[in-house]
């Protein structure tokens, strides 16, 4: 993330918002590196390391945004038990749709440098989602638009 973003109205919430998301994906790749099977493992690593760098990133633009970073919780609670390689791709999958609609409102929010510095993130999130998917989904970052959209 950029060192001196643009500031406006949301950009710190919308900023915050994106370091919790990113908190919660490596805490979330840490299980889904333990279960996936050995054919993903190093997507799982390549994803996990991509999801601490952008972590550590957006930590410097809360500051230079003038805020105090979230801290990481403890733990996270998740959507379901992660038993199998399977139920450790759906939560991979999961992560990286709620990281991709953290982007999303950091998209609508920023300007100059930091938006698109968070567009590319969006990106990578909506990749990665699809790779351990099977597909992509309509709109990456706007799940209740993306639901609707398979749906219909």
């Amino acid at each position: 993330m950029t060192d001196k973003p643009e500031s406006g109205p949301g950009v710190l919430a919308a900023a915050q918002a994106a370091l919790a998301a990113e908190h919660a994906a490596v805490y979330a790749y840490g299980i889904v590196g333990a279960r996936v099977a050995g054919e993903r493992a190093p997507e799982a690593r390549t994803a996990y390391a991509a999801h601490h760098a952008r972590r550590d990133a957006l930590t410097r633009t809360v500051r230079a945004l003038g805020g105090t970073p979230r801290p990481s919780e403890a733990a996270y609670a998740l959507p379901a038990p992660v038993r199998t390689p399977a139920d450790a791709e759906r939560l991979a999958a999961g992560v990286e749709d709620r990281v991709a609609g953290a982007y999303s409102d950091l998209v609508r929010a920023a300007e100059g440098p930091l938006r698109r510095e968070a567009a590319d993130a969006l990106t990578a999130a909506a990749l990665r989602a699809a790779r351990w998917r099977g597909g992509g989904v309509a709109f990456p970052g706007l799940v209740e638009r993306s639901e609707r959209a398979t749906t219909s």
